[in-house]
């Protein structure tokens, strides 16, 4: 297998279940023009957390990592009109991509982006949160988990984006920062008796990662 037939498998699925959105097109020129880093989920992981949203009737949802706001289109779009997305985003730059991005989308009022040290700013959001998607730094995804399982309610999801990182995870003798980051991460979900999860090797035209999704049972 290679990266050739993944993406071609996303394409496939793109065409078959995921119709051209303008709106989300829209928001990765952006991100592209603007410089950023081209690491927004792929529109079948995008859309997959919009079901996600929506399977649990969110009314709350937490990001951690907005980048351009791709996903955050995404899930603030499974929200009811009364609901609420807080997106946490350390660099400004991006953040006012994102900002123009949202609001284009028609999801603004939705949406509140506030920008800074994550580790920071969660203190400061308000739960219980239904949903929180995990997609930035891993060296801190410990400490996120751990914040985001104080703020969910029992029946809550969390979701951890690239978990995987090409197979180097498995490597236990690994000192890579990011790496040593997942494994304690993990242990901490393992351990943690409020908690049911499972993680998902993934392949397309992002590469090879994965995704941790855990149930907060209590």
């Amino acid at each position: 297998m290679t990266q050739e037939i993944w993406s071609e498998v996303d394409e496939y699925i793109f065409d078959a279940l995921i119709p051209s959105d303008p709106t989300l097109e829209a928001a990765l020129a952006a991100s592209t023009e603007a410089g950023m880093p081209a690491i927004a989920v792929a529109p079948n992981q995008g859309k997959l957390l919009h079901l996600l949203a929506r399977m649990i009737g969110a009314r709350s949802i937490l990001e951690i990592g907005t980048l351009g706001g791709y996903s955050t289109i995404w899930l603030a779009r499974a929200l009811p009109p009364e609901g609420r997305l807080v997106t946490l985003e350390y660099y400004p730059k991006f953040a006012a991509v994102a900002r123009k991005s949202i609001d284009g989308a028609g999801v603004g009022d939705l949406v509140d982006i506030r920008i800074g040290e994550a580790l920071d700013l969660l203190p400061g959001v308000e739960g219980p949160i239904d949903l929180t998607f995990i997609d930035a730094d891993r060296v801190n995804n410990p400490a996120y988990f751990q914040e985001a399982l104080r703020l969910a309610r029992p029946g809550g999801v969390i979701v951890i984006d690239n978990v995987v990182r090409a197979g180097r995870v498995a490597d236990a003798s690994s000192t890579a920062d990011e790496i040593v980051g997942l494994r304690r991460m993990h242990e901490l979900i393992a351990a943690e008796p409020r908690v049911d999860a499972t993680a998902l090797q993934t392949v397309g035209m992002k590469g090879y990662d994965g995704l941790t999704v855990v149930l907060v049972t209590s």
